[in-house]
C-alpha cells in the first residue's frame, strides 16, 4: 500500500472543513480533503438552506391564510411540488456535489472521496473506492467530521422505515400525518412545516415544553401557536414503544396515549462518532460526546477540531468561526482566540426564535448576580395585530454585578433579525447604561428592547 505525502488531512469537508481545507490550499499548502458523503456537509444538502426552503414556503401559506380581515379575501392551495422541486435543483443540484469539489480543488487543494480514520499520529487512511490509501500529514490533521441523528433506544424502533431531517429534507410528498419525536429546533421547524402544508402532526418531546434549550417563555410560547395551528403537542412525556402495520405508525407514550401517523421523524439530537474516527490514536477519549480543544483549535500536537464535533454548538456558523481560528493557527499566524460567551443561535418556527449567551438557568448555575427584564412585543409593531402573527418576547439577562448582558432571547415574527442587536451587546459588553442610553426606532419590533431593559430595574 502507497503512502502519500501532503501538509494537512481534513477530515470532514462540511461548512467548516471546506473553509479551513480552501484558506490552507490558497495559502500555498499541500491540502488533502477527505469526505465520504457530499463536500458543504450536511447544511447545504439536508440542513440549513432546504429547510429554509421548506420554511419560506409554508411562511407564504401562513401569510396568506392572514388575508381575510386584514386585507381582503384569500383561498390558499397548498402544493408541495414547487417546494421540493427547489430544494432538488436550486439547492441540492439533486445532492450532487460537484460544483464544491470542483469549488475546492480549484483552490489548489486535493480531494478523496472516502471514509477517513485516524490510524496514526500525522496518519489518515481512507477507504476509498479504488481501495485504501495512506496519507501522511506533515504538518498535521484537522478534524470537522460532524454529527448524524442520535436515534433513542426505543423499543420497536429499529428496522423502520422511519425518518431522519435527511428523508424529511427528500420528500416528494407531504404525508397525511406525521408524528415528530423530538421537540427541539430541528423537530419543531419541520413540523410546522409539513403541518402548514396539510399534513395532521403531533409533537412528543420527553422534557416540560417544546425547545428545551431555549428559555421556558420560548417553548411556552411555541406550544400555545401550535396548538392554535392545530399542531398536536405531547411535552413532558417519554415515547414507550413503537410499532408500524402496514402504511402506520403508532407511537405508544408513557401516559398510555397512543400517536398515529403514515411517518414517523426522529429528531432528537446528533452525536459524534468519535471510534469510528480513530481519535485514541492522539490519546483522546473515543467515548467522550465531543472533542475538547482549547481556544486555538488544538485537540492535541498535530491535531486541530471544528464544528459539531467539538460540541460548541451544532451550527454552521460556529464550524466556520472555528475554521478561520484553526486555519491560522496551523499558518502560524495570529488573530483573536476563540469566544463563545455570544453564540446566537436561531429555530426558523414562527415565531421565530433568536438566542444569544446565556439562558435564565445557565447564568444562575454559574453563580452571577442574575436580572432579569422581559416584555411583550407591542401589538402596534409595524400595525400587526394578534391575527396577523405577532406573538413574541424579548428576554433580557443580566450580570448585575458587572452590569452587561449575558443572555437574550428574540422571539417573534423577525425574531432573529431583532437578535442580531442584542448579540453585538453580549459580546461586546456593552453596559446597560449605554444600552439604555440609545434611541429605538419606532414602531418596530426591536424597539421592544428598550422595554425589555427598563423591566431589567424592576426585576
Amino acid at each position: 500500500m502507497s503512502i502519500e505525502e501532503t501538509d494537512v488531512v481534513v477530515i470532514g469537508m462540511g461548512p467548516g472543513g471546506e473553509d479551513a481545507a480552501g484558506r490552507l490550499a490558497q495559502a500555498g499548502l499541500h491540502v488533502t480533503g477527505v469526505e465520504a458523503k457530499l463536500v458543504g456537509g450536511e447544511c447545504p444538502y439536508w440542513g440549513c438552506v432546504p429547510s429554509k426552503m421548506m420554511v419560506r414556503a409554508a411562511s407564504l401559506l401562513a401569510e396568506a391564510r392572514r388575508v381575510p380581515g386584514l386585507a381582503g379575501a384569500s383561498t390558499v392551495n397548498p402544493d408541495w411540488e414547487p417546494v421540493a422541486r427547489r430544494i432538488r435543483e436550486e439547492a441540492t443540484d439533486s445532492w450532487d456535489d460537484k460544483v464544491a469539489v470542483d469549488r475546492f480543488t480549484g483552490k489548489g487543494g486535493h480531494f478523496i472521496r472516502g471514509r477517513g480514520r485516524i490510524t496514526g499520529r500525522g496518519e489518515v487512511t481512507v477507504e476509498a473506492a479504488d481501495g485504501p490509501r495512506v496519507l501522511r500529514a506533515r504538518r498535521g490533521i484537522l478534524v470537522g467530521t460532524g454529527t448524524e441523528p442520535a436515534i433513542p433506544p426505543v423499543p420497536g424502533l429499529a428496522g423502520t422505515p422511519f425518518w431522519t431531517n435527511r428523508e424529511a429534507i427528500e420528500t416528494e410528498q407531504v404525508p397525511e400525518s406525521l408524528i415528530v419525536l423530538g421537540g427541539g429546533a430541528i423537530g419543531s421547524e419541520l413540523a410546522q412545516v409539513f403541518a402548514r402544508f396539510g399534513a395532521r402532526v403531533a409533537v412528543v418531546e420527553a422534557l416540560p415544553r417544546l425547545l428545551p434549550a431555549e428559555e421556558p417563555e420560548a417553548g411556552d410560547l411555541l406550544g400555545k401557536v401550535f396548538t392554535r395551528e392545530g399542531i398536536t403537542v405531547r411535552a413532558g412525556t417519554r415515547a414507550e414503544r413503537v410499532h408500524r402495520d402496514g402504511q402506520q405508525f403508532s407511537l405508544t407514550l408513557a401516559s398510555g396515549e397512543v400517536l398515529t401517523g403514515q411517518r414517523l421523524l426522529v429528531a432528537t439530537g446528533r452525536r459524534a462518532r468519535l471510534a469510528a474516527l480513530g481519535v485514541a490514536a492522539y490519546g483522546l477519549d473515543e467515548t467522550a460526546p465531543a472533542i475538547a480543544t482549547d481556544e486555538r483549535m488544538h485537540a492535541a500536537d498535530g491535531l486541530w477540531a471544528i464544528g459539531d464535533i467539538t460540541g460548541k454548538g451544532a451550527f454552521t456558523h460556529v464550524s466556520m468561526y472555528q475554521a478561520a481560528i484553526a486555519a491560522r493557527d496551523i499558518l502560524g499566524e495570529s488573530g483573536p482566540p476563540a469566544s463563545y460567551r455570544a453564540v446566537p443561535r436561531v429555530t426558523f418556527t414562527d415565531p421565530e426564535i433568536g438566542s444569544v449567551g446565556l439562558t435564565e438557568a445557565q447564568a444562575r448555575e454559574r453563580g452571577l448576580a442574575v436580572r432579569t427584564g422581559t416584555t411583550q412585543l407591542p401589538s402596534s409593531a409595524r400595525g400587526w395585530i394578534h391575527k396577523a402573527g405577532n406573538d413574541g418576547f424579548i428576554k433580557l439577562i443580566e450580570d448585575s454585578g458587572r452590569g452587561v448582558l449575558v443572555g437574550a432571547t428574540s422571539a417573534g415574527p423577525a425574531g432573529g433579525e431583532v437578535l442580531g442587536a442584542l448579540a453585538v451587546a453580549v459580546h461586546a459588553q456593552v453596559p446597560i447604561e449605554e444600552l439604555r442610553a440609545m434611541i429605538y426606532a419606532y414602531p418596530t419590533f426591536h424597539r421592544a428592547i428598550e422595554a425589555a431593559l427598563a423591566e431589567l430595574g424592576r426585576s
